[in-house]
């Protein structure tokens, strides 16, 4: 990679469950790609969209900047976060002062839920096998 583009080119990597989003941005026209499709052709439902587009609306650059991301691992709502988180964290690099909007709408912190193990002599997670007392 030439020291050109990696000027004007920011990357960074979004996390959610077990999904990981590697969001590349640059100054440009507003493209939005993900794994090489158009945001609103790979996000399947108007609630991913709106997810994936937050931090965008927030700084208010959506025909701002051109975005890439590769991301893997996941569903649907999982992936749709980790690029929230990433393309945020994208934002925070190319510009510091974004971070205060961002953070006030809670795009810069990484969700630390994930789904909770199955535990040996139970059915799932927490649910219990039916006690019988006679």
């Amino acid at each position: 990679m030439s020291s050109k583009t990696s000027s004007t080119e920011f990357l960074a990597t979004g996390r959610r469950k077990t999904s990981t989003a590697r969001v590349r941005i640059k100054q440009g026209t507003g493209i939005y790609v993900i794994n090489g499709k158009d945001y609103s052709e790979y996000c399947s439902t108007e609630q991913f969209k709106k997810i994936v587009l937050s931090p965008l609306v927030t700084v208010d650059m959506i025909g701002g900047v051109d975005v890439s991301v590769n991301v893997s691992g996941g569903g649907g709502a999982g992936q749709a976060g980790a690029i929230r988180h990433g393309l945020s964290r994208a934002l925070e690099k190319m510009d510091s002062e974004l971070r205060v909007p961002l953070k006030k709408d809670g795009h810069m912190r990484r969700d630390p839920r994930k789904i909770e193990r199955k535990k040996t002599g139970q059915p799932g997670a927490r649910k219990r096998f039916q006690f019988s007392k006679r």
